[in-house]
């Protein structure tokens, strides 16, 4: 696998004060790959008309998305740069990262 980055484990940084959530690929009970956030079962997955996403399966809604990176561009693991998130009336800026 030499020069091959690794696509297992990506880090959201957040831009503004710099915490970060680490996410690892697993397999979901459905089957699908997707990325588990380490701290609390939240995903980023792939959805057929958004591409990769954080998606609230309660309210059926996304809550994170690459920023610069339409889903028509999008391979087969989330995009590095910038995402955007929304949770309630706040929004961040985060830039993903793949780690070793």
């Amino acid at each position: 696998m030499a020069g091959r980055q690794n696509r297992d484990r990506f880090e959201l940084r957040r831009q503004s004060d710099g915490l970060v959530y680490t996410f690892v690929r697993q397999t979901r009970t459905d089957g699908t790959v997707g990325y588990q956030r380490q701290d609390q079962d939240l995903w980023i997955e792939r959805r057929r008309d958004w591409g990769w996403v954080a998606w609230d399966t309660a309210s059926q809604s996304c809550t994170g998305r690459p920023w610069n990176v339409l889903p028509a561009d999008q391979g087969d693991h989330p995009p590095e740069g910038d995402w955007v998130s929304r949770k309630e009336t706040k929004s961040y800026v985060y830039n993903l990262v793949y780690v070793s």
